[in-house]
């Protein structure tokens, strides 16, 4: 007598009946991709994307970039046609023109919904003058552990800590970190700086790919999360740590800002910013709001991990970034240094105000370059939503020969957008583009520059993409690079150590050594050694 197949048995059968008919459909229906140039598939089930996602993968996209220019056809899993561009124009239809069409991926979407809840990327306010006081323990612990002279320090953990309080204090009138130097990590910044690297393990993202999107809505949360429990699998169960102090971290920050707001922000809860900061704002707004209008709890929790993650990783990333290209060029460090001192010289005893930071012209060009050349967000990835076409401000030749200026492409086509190739493409900005040269913002751009109409809301470039999209806080992500690196360079004299420094893909860029030591599950320990001296 035949048994009954269980439920598991019949998911897996479907999952088995779906890789199937994706690998056939390769077969028997004509790629309308096919035509454009592109690298050779490098294995049946993965095609390019173990060398395009590796978190050392820096050289196989410059070889893509150079060998078939702003547009290319790579090969993803079960030889699926994938879209590699950095075409002004094609940038323009994805992100401005036809954005119902070309939209985040399920499998992004879903992974978010998992990791940070129903999250609404939300406004970021500008607190400039109390921005400076916060780092007064920045500056005050650097200088007590180069007391002795010049030290070796990882400034890496610096910049994370800083971006963590600064989006904690104007983001939710909340303070992580006093700043200290012995003072223990708060969990919720180990767990936020490790999780690029933690779902961006390959294995983890070969399965979310595949497997998660079909998943999700199996059984209920606490059915899933008794599957996680049982699975052998230690980078999972790391993810699921992560998550759980993010959720747990978020939920007190909310409970304590809706009863401020309740009470009316007495000043015996040890808050900070009475009521200015974002998330007091959100509340009230949402207490005043429409029934039908209020997000939920849930959905205002989930905002505190979307808004910290946005404005610490890839700004504390950021920070680290000029940092690690200012210890290689003293040049470039002593010149900005002699601005920001002759500035405060001028500003006396108070504070600089916003408009006062950005009339710095060198550190201005410093940070412009460095976001342009180094993006901390390399790579985008859209999913066409249905059926669409792509036009090509450059023509593309096919591998017929021809010369083609519009595309069509396919519902469910992932488009990945080189935001880093975009912002380094000789065609706008002259031959020497990819390289690191502050003083090439100090005089006039290219006439390529504004005549390429590159569709991101920064300085011509794709740093914080575009369109509804793009990245609501660069200005306050700005501001904060501007502000840190007006007080550290002020203060103190940065140099490399000898050890070589490696910058990882993980999602983000995240500095680590070649030498640097790895946890249980293999991932490199991130950090960036500089020698640091006061000045």
């Amino acid at each position: 007598m035949l048994s009954t197949p269980s439920a598991v048995q019949i998911f897996a059968l479907c999952v088995i009946a779906w890789t199937a008919w994706k690998v056939l459909k390769r077969f028997v229906v004509k790629d309308p991709l096919s035509a454009i140039p592109g690298p050779p598939s490098e294995s049946f089930w993965t095609g390019n994307l173990a060398n395009l996602f590796s978190p050392i993968g820096w050289d196989y996209h410059d070889d893509l970039a150079r060998r078939y220019g702003s547009v290319s056809r790579i090969t993803g899993l079960f030889k699926e046609s994938v879209l590699y561009v950095y075409d002004t124009k094609a940038l323009y239809n994805i992100y401005i023109k036809d954005t119902d069409t070309f939209d985040e991926s399920d499998d992004f979407i879903k992974r978010n919904i998992r990791i940070f809840g129903m999250g609404l990327i939300s406004t970021t306010g500008e607190q400039h003058r109390k921005q400076r006081k916060m780092l007064n323990p920045l500056q005050d612990s650097l200088s007590k552990q180069v007391a002795g002279g010049e030290k070796e320090i990882n400034l890496n953990a610096w910049t994370t800590r800083t971006a963590l309080e600064l989006i904690g204090q104007v983001g939710f009138g909340y303070s992580f970190d006093s700043l200290e130097p012995d003072a223990p990590e708060h969990p919720f910044t180990s767990s936020l700086k490790d999780l690029p690297s933690a779902v961006n393990d390959r294995m983890i993202k070969l399965v979310r790919t595949v497997l998660f999107p079909h998943v999700f809505n199996l059984g209920t949360p606490s059915f899933q999360r008794t599957v996680v429990n049982l699975l052998p699998w230690k980078k999972l169960h790391q993810i699921r740590d992560m998550v759980d102090v993010l959720h747990h971290s978020s939920i007190e920050i909310f409970e304590a800002t809706k009863r401020s707001v309740k009470e009316g922000y007495r000043g015996t809860d040890g808050r900070i910013g009475e009521g200015k900061d974002i998330m007091s704002v959100l509340v009230k707004a949402n207490m005043s709001a429409r029934e039908e209008d209020r997000l939920t709890d849930d959905e205002l929790i989930a905002q505190i991990s979307v808004i910290t993650f946005a404005g610490m990783d890839t700004t504390s990333n950021g920070i680290s970034r000029v940092l690690h290209l200012l210890s290689e060029a003293p040049e470039v460090q002593e010149r900005l240094r002699g601005e920001i001192m002759e500035a405060y010289e001028k500003w006396g005893d108070h504070d600089p105000t916003y408009d006062e930071l950005n009339a710095l012209p060198f550190l201005d060009a410093v940070c412009k370059e460095t976001l342009r050349v180094y993006p901390p967000a390399p790579l985008g990835l859209r999913e066409a939503k249905e059926d669409g076409v792509l036009q090509f401000a450059t023509p593309v030749k096919t591998t017929d020969g021809e010369f083609i200026t519009e595309l069509f492409i396919p519902k469910g086509t992932n488009i990945l957008i080189s935001m880093r190739h975009c912002n380094t493409n000789p065609e706008i900005w002259g031959p020497d583009a990819a390289y690191w040269k502050p003083e090439r913002w100090v005089q006039p751009l290219p006439e390529t520059v504004a005549k390429a109409k590159v569709p991101g809301v920064y300085a011509n470039m794709m740093t914080f993409i575009g369109g509804h999209r793009a990245c609501i806080g660069f200005k306050f992500s700005e501001l904060e690079m501007k502000v840190v690196l007006a007080l550290l360079i002020k203060s103190f004299h940065i140099a490399p150590t000898g050890k070589k420094v490696v910058w990882l893909w993980h999602g983000v860029a995240q500095p680590t050594t070649e030498d640097a030591p790895t946890d249980s599950t293999g991932t490199k320990q991130l950090q960036l050694p500089l020698l640091v001296r006061r000045v």
